[in-house]
């Protein structure tokens, strides 16, 4: 359960790593490309989904690995989970059904996730 947890939660962490860094450091018209969305919502509110996104990767990572308060990773998965579900509503919103599948992959690995973290 344990290797498969770290597999799991290896995935999400270099999958939001990355977009939560780049939601972090660049600009409007750097994301825009990349995640369209970006122009319809405030860019304060971009940088605190990427920031969100950071503190997610640290709540699945750290609190495993120091065996300190362990609980604390299942819930950073239900956090992403919730993320996730919001992710796929704004997509929804904007009509942009196919953009939706990364959305149902990250929900189902951070349900995995969150369901491996009761290992602990």
């Amino acid at each position: 359960m344990e290797i498969a947890y770290w597999i799991v939660a290896g995935l999400l962490g270099a999958f939001y790593l990355y977009g939560g860094g780049k939601k972090v450091a660049q600009s409007k018209e750097q994301l825009a490309p990349m995640m369209g969305w970006v122009d319809t919502v405030p860019m304060w509110l971009v940088r605190v989904i990427g920031a969100v996104e950071i503190l997610g990767v640290a709540g699945l990572v750290l609190p495993p690995l120091t065996g300190i308060a362990p609980v604390l990773a299942m819930l950073a998965a239900l956090g992403l989970l919730v993320l996730q579900a919001l992710a796929a509503g704004l997509h929804l919103s904007r009509g942009e059904v196919k953009e939706t599948g990364l959305n149902g992959t990250l929900f189902v690995l951070a349900g995995v996730a969150a369901w491996l973290a009761t290992a602990w």
